[in-house]
């Protein structure tokens, strides 16, 4: 927000005042408001660096610290009056202090400009969604770690392009978006850790001929150190990109889930009963019960793709340093992470109530040939056949069992013996697919000890 505004508080050659379009297409109160707090923190922080390195008389801080407490009362009771004429945030504030404190309320904006304002406060709003989504992530992968250690040894079809692949454990399948969600949460602490710089002190884009301390301000904002370039710090999105892309991959996986739910809550599946809370009924078909909230966080993950391009558009091609376009980097971010942290919520709360029904997912796991690999590595293991043989008889004995109409662990002995005589009684072992999936002892695999050392070990870390 460029302090070369037509804002009439600013007087002299701008006193005439913008016409109604022009009002409308400068003012940005109607969403930024939502930065009061950030916006009157770091007022707070500026206000109290000015008192001690004496830019600014004791006298005056305290009255600038007690108004901007009496201001940040008003907004939080709801009674505080935003002006479309005041254009942002900024300004709204700064009007009422000056209506509430008179003439100190003008040394405020010593040493600052809005530029490095609106960058400080916007970093600070981001930086409390990425704590938000921390919370978020942490809160449903807790809620994924208890479906998994119930179902730990649940058996249930693992799939390849939707079709069925191998047995694998329902405790195995939660753990794999508990492994996806980590990396969220990772991507989120790694963006908060380089994003907590403090642009205040900037100014305009040149520094201050002002004494101030930055790293006072800094500091009392939380951020980890004062940004090092003044025409960087003004600038700088960065940090709501990088955001909006942490959003974008959690939000595909949400909607990745989200899917699954869908597919597996179906009359053909089967596989989830989602909870009241979680689903709606049908007006017309009362047999009906839908899984909305999945369907909508499946839905509402296209806004967040959309704001994280709108913003790339709007950054692509701005010269440094300020320029009005970054007007429009808020209302794409507020709306993205409002439906991020609606998205975390909703799918917490689904994973929570759901219910998972082991009798069908042991049915499916049991159909569709889903021991056919084993059977392969048993004569590659025991028989000693090339892989590419065992796989060629195992497309036999498959094509066989398809004929018979059962599948593999149905057919007889005799059967698997005329596609190759070396088959033996022993193979029956590892037809079952409980027998599969308590083979795969590889790290990472699906066998529930892997499972469950894997539920303990991430319990552990999330405490």
């Amino acid at each position: 927000m460029s302090d070369t505004t037509s804002n009439q508080m600013w007087g002299g050659r701008f006193a005439a005042g913008p016409d109604a379009i022009m009002e409308a297409i400068n003012a940005s109160i109607g969403f930024d408001q939502r930065m009061a707090a950030q916006d009157i923190a770091g007022s707070r922080a500026h206000a109290a660096m000015l008192g001690a390195t004496g830019i600014v008389s004791p006298s005056d801080v305290e009255a600038i610290r007690k108004g901007l407490l009496t201001v940040l009362s008003e907004i939080e009771a709801g009674t505080f009056v935003f002006s479309t004429a005041l254009e942002d945030i900024h300004m709204n504030v700064e009007s009422r202090l000056t209506e509430v404190i008179g003439t100190p309320a003008g040394r405020l904006h010593t040493a600052r400009s809005r530029n490095d304002q609106v960058a400080t406060d916007f970093r600070l709003w981001v930086r409390d969604q990425l704590d938000a989504a921390e919370a978020g992530l942490v809160a449903l992968m807790k809620a994924l770690l208890t479906q998994a250690e119930a179902g730990a040894d649940w058996v249930m079809p693992g799939f390849t392009h939707l079709q069925t692949a191998q047995p694998v454990t329902w405790g195995h399948h939660m753990m794999a978006y508990v492994e996806m969600f980590a990396r969220d949460l990772s991507r989120v602490r790694d963006a908060r850790a380089r994003m907590n710089e403090s642009p205040l002190g900037a100014a305009a884009l040149a520094g201050t001929s002002f004494p101030i301390d930055r790293h006072m301000t800094a500091e009392a904002l939380g951020f980890d150190r004062p940004m090092a370039n003044s025409l960087d710090a003004v600038s700088d999105r960065d940090f709501a990109l990088e955001f909006l892309s942490v959003a974008s991959i959690c939000a595909m996986h949400l909607s990745r889930f989200a899917e699954e739910l869908v597919i597996w809550s179906s009359a053909q599946f089967r596989f989830v009963t989602l909870s009241d809370r979680f689903s709606t009924g049908s007006s017309i078909m009362p047999q009906k019960k839908n899984p909305d909230a999945a369907e909508l966080i499946r839905a509402k993950i296209g806004r967040i793709f959309g704001a994280n391009v709108a913003l790339m558009m709007v950054m692509k091609g701005l010269p440094l340093a300020y320029s009005k376009d970054m007007q429009e980097d808020k209302e794409q971010v507020f709306d993205a992470a409002d439906n991020l942290m609606l998205a975390l919520a909703a799918m917490e709360g689904m994973v929570k109530d759901m219910s998972a029904n082991r009798d069908a997912l042991e049915r499916a796991a049991a159909s569709g040939f889903s021991t056919a690999t084993d059977l392969a590595d048993w004569l590659v293991r025991v028989l000693d056949l090339p892989f590419r043989q065992a796989h060629h008889v195992t497309g036999a004995l498959v094509a066989l069992a398809e004929t018979k109409g059962c599948d593999l662990p149905d057919l007889a002995l005799e059967d698997l013996q005329g596609v190759h005589a070396g088959i033996t009684e022993a193979v029956f072992e590892v037809l079952g697919v409980h027998n599969s999936v308590a083979s795969r002892l590889s790290y990472g695999g699906t066998a529930p000890m892997r499972v469950r050392e894997q539920v303990a070990r991430w319990q552990e870390t999330l405490g």
